[in-house]
């Protein structure tokens, strides 16, 4: 689309919580249009995780919130052509695609995680995100790396 950009979707609040961030993670969570589906595997997670949670002495809501906020990049790699060669140019990531990769990171991991159910696995990988490791926090911390490394070429910013 190069004349306008496109409308954003307004995302309905949770029914449990009232929060919009946990229907955006539902959504990616679903498979097959199958919306109450992940909505109990969420719901389960988030029950899973919530002695871990009171132990910290935190909501579980906010418990989540915390481990998704760990596992956020700030700065990822493009691939940029300049003359004949391809440079991996380090940029900065807007606000509202931040989320967006924290969320799906956290729900890739999660799956290829050993487990009995998704909502075990979920609950696995959130706790692990909020003690700063697992894959997700492991993904986060190799972009880094990566934009790190390729800092000589942020010139080639676009």
């Amino acid at each position: 689309m190069r004349k306008s950009k496109p409308k954003k979707r307004v995302l309905l609040p949770d029914p449990k919580f009232g929060d919009t961030l946990v229907t955006q993670f539902v959504n990616n969570l679903m498979y097959d249009g199958k919306k109450s589906v992940a909505f109990g595997i969420f719901y389960n997670a988030i029950d899973a995780i919530a002695p871990k949670a009171e132990k910290e002495g935190k909501q579980p809501l906010e418990f989540f919130k915390k481990a998704l906020e760990n596992i956020t990049p700030s700065v990822e790699v493009k691939s940029r052509r300049v003359g004949g060669a391809t440079f991996q140019v380090p940029t900065e990531i807007r606000p509202d695609r931040k989320v967006t990769l924290s969320i799906k990171n956290m729900i890739i991991y999660a799956r290829k995680r050993s487990g009995h159910s998704m909502a075990e696995k979920l609950a696995a990988e959130i706790a692990a995100a909020y003690n700063l490791e697992g894959g997700a926090f492991k993904r986060k911390e190799d972009m880094h790396k990566m934009a790190d490394a390729n800092r000589a070429f942020a010139h080639f910013r676009f």
